[in-house]
């Protein structure tokens, strides 16, 4: 049995595949990228800042298991869109290019651990209609480069190199590893 820090029905999902017992936790901690951390710091620090959140208010001394995916497109972070404007400029800053999603697992328990996993996703080309699009059919707002790869999105996606999982927001490898290691 163990707490998972996330409001994320896709990451409740994920964690469920691995036949795991979960009670969860909704914290919320702010998502700032200084622009100077580079992705893998960022999403590590998230990840361990959810953990502790957790702690703070779990009614039981149990494992906590928290989770960050971040799009870097360049040397950017894209986090999650404000509005349909900004989730369609990121949809559009995306297209017929190459990007990484970076996601983290962090396990307290005793101690502090954390793996991250890097997947390398292309899209194909995009008109700003199918973004628009896109945006007004599922939700962007939740999700960092705002999209979702279970998702309409996934016919973005012309070659990915890595873990669906991981860019659907919980690395299940990663999180097998920390979990049999607990």
């Amino acid at each position: 049995m163990l707490y998972l820090a996330s409001k994320s029905p896709r990451r409740r999902e994920l964690l469920m595949a691995l036949g795991v017992d979960f009670e969860t936790l909704d914290v919320d901690i702010p998502e700032i990228w200084d622009g100077i951390e580079s992705a893998r710091e960022y999403v590590s620090r998230l990840a361990t800042e959810k953990a502790r959140a957790a702690k703070a208010i779990a009614e039981r001394d149990l494992p906590i298991l928290a989770s960050d995916t971040e799009v870097l497109l360049g040397n950017r972070v894209l986090g999650k869109p404000a509005n349909i404007d900004d989730a369609i400029s990121m949809l559009m800053s995306l297209s017929d290019c190459s990007h990484e999603v970076y996601s983290a697992v962090a396990l307290l328990w005793k101690t502090e651990k954390v793996l991250v996993n890097i997947s390398r996703i292309k899209f194909k080309e995009l008109t700003e209609l199918e973004c628009r699009e896109y945006c007004e059919l599922e939700s962007p707002y939740d999700k960092a480069g705002a999209y979702g790869i279970q998702g309409r999105a996934a016919a973005f996606i012309c070659k990915l190199e890595g873990s669906y999982s991981g860019v659907m927001g919980l690395p299940l490898t990663e999180t097998a590893t920390l979990l049999k290691a607990m």
